[in-house]
């Protein structure tokens, strides 16, 4: 690619990117609350999509860690962001342990340590879990994610036990949340077209060949899970501060399942698809509701099924299964050229 593509390419990604933040400008002024909530749960389910990616599809290791994430950067960030006051009024049972009862940070600050937090804990997990893979990795860090509920059921001094934690001001909005999500793409993609990603792709593809290439697998592994940790706890903080109540049946294997369904679907590799996966199935998710209300179309009266929304839901998951095998992208990715050239093709000359 020369020189002039590449600053072509530069130029829409930053023309698209404002043109992003403007749409974000005008849905904040315009938009009713509904529709807000449902643009934050989209940009913190991308973000969630495109770091879990990062190890399950470019990585080619199976995790089912993202809950365990989600909960540590969820009670971090809330921790740090409420008042002494708060915290003695919402620990009743136990008070919270100094200094933790004493500290109050800004809603940046808390982010900030919420990844951190996360990336250190995913950073220690790194030498246990990757001792195993495959399958085995799967249970290994499915059971990491049973330990961290029954902790935050069990750490009341720190947790607040199955009580959790209410009041959480509602710090999160458009700019936070879109703003996190662009960033995690941002630096997931240089990531991966770094020559860091290079060895993940290659450790993804034959690991013993590419250790005998002389890369080191269980380093490019803890560095992959870490980043992906980082980036899962920040998205846990903006959940927080957007539902403002937190407890640790929040944060299920069901959680877990549903990114795995996302990266599936969007398919796995691709950074791409996890985008267009998170956007479809969040949105998609809240526009079958209105198979669940009463309604009158063309003077047929249906009175609506409650759950009928996920009975579809589950029906069109199976038939991209079974009519895009590799998910919508694949290992595919979003490329300017290639938009050029299928409007080259579509268009007549």
């Amino acid at each position: 690619m020369n020189k002039t593509k590449v600053s072509r390419d530069k130029s829409l990604t930053i023309f698209s990117v404002l043109l992003l933040l403007a749409f974000i400008f005008y849905a904040e002024r315009n938009f009713n609350h509904y529709t807000i909530r449902i643009l934050e749960n989209i940009a913190i389910f991308i973000t969630l999509a495109v770091s879990y990616n990062l190890i399950n599809g470019i990585m080619g290791q199976f995790s089912l860690a993202p809950n365990a994430f989600l909960a540590i950067g969820a009670y971090t960030s809330a921790i740090f962001t409420l008042s002494p006051e708060e915290k003695l009024r919402s620990f009743i049972i136990e008070p919270m342990i100094w200094p933790l009862s004493v500290l109050s940070l800004p809603f940046a600050v808390s982010l900030l340590l919420a990844g951190l937090v996360t990336a250190l804990v995913a950073f220690f997990m790194a030498a246990p879990v990757f001792r195993v893979r495959g399958d085995y990795l799967a249970i290994v860090t499915l059971g990491f994610g049973e330990v961290i509920q029954v902790l935050a059921n069990n750490l009341i001094s720190l947790t607040n036990g199955s009580l959790g934690l209410k009041g959480l001001h509602p710090y999160t909005n458009l700019w936070w949340a879109w703003g996190v999500c662009i960033f995690t793409i941002f630096c997931t993609v240089r990531l991966i077209n770094s020559s860091y990603g290079r060895a993940m792709k290659a450790v993804r593809e034959d690991e013993i060949a590419a250790e005998a290439m002389g890369i080191n697998a269980f380093r490019v592994k803890t560095l992959a899970f870490t980043f992906s940790a980082f980036f899962q706890g920040v998205a846990g903080g903006l959940l927080a501060h957007l539902i403002t109540t937190i407890s640790p049946s929040l944060f299920t294997f069901m959680f877990t399942f549903n990114l795995l369904i996302i990266i599936v679907i969007g398919g796995l590799g691709s950074t791409t698809g996890s985008v267009i996966a998170a956007i479809l199935i969040t949105w998609g998710g809240e526009a079958l509701r209105v198979f669940e209300e009463p309604s009158n179309f063309l003077g047929f009266n249906y009175k609506g099924v409650p759950g009928m929304r996920m009975v579809l839901f589950s029906l069109i998951l199976i038939l991209v299964m079974l009519f895009a095998r590799s998910g919508i992208m694949g290992r595919a990715e979003f490329s300017w050229e290639s938009l050029f050239r299928w409007f080259r093709r579509k268009l007549p000359c």
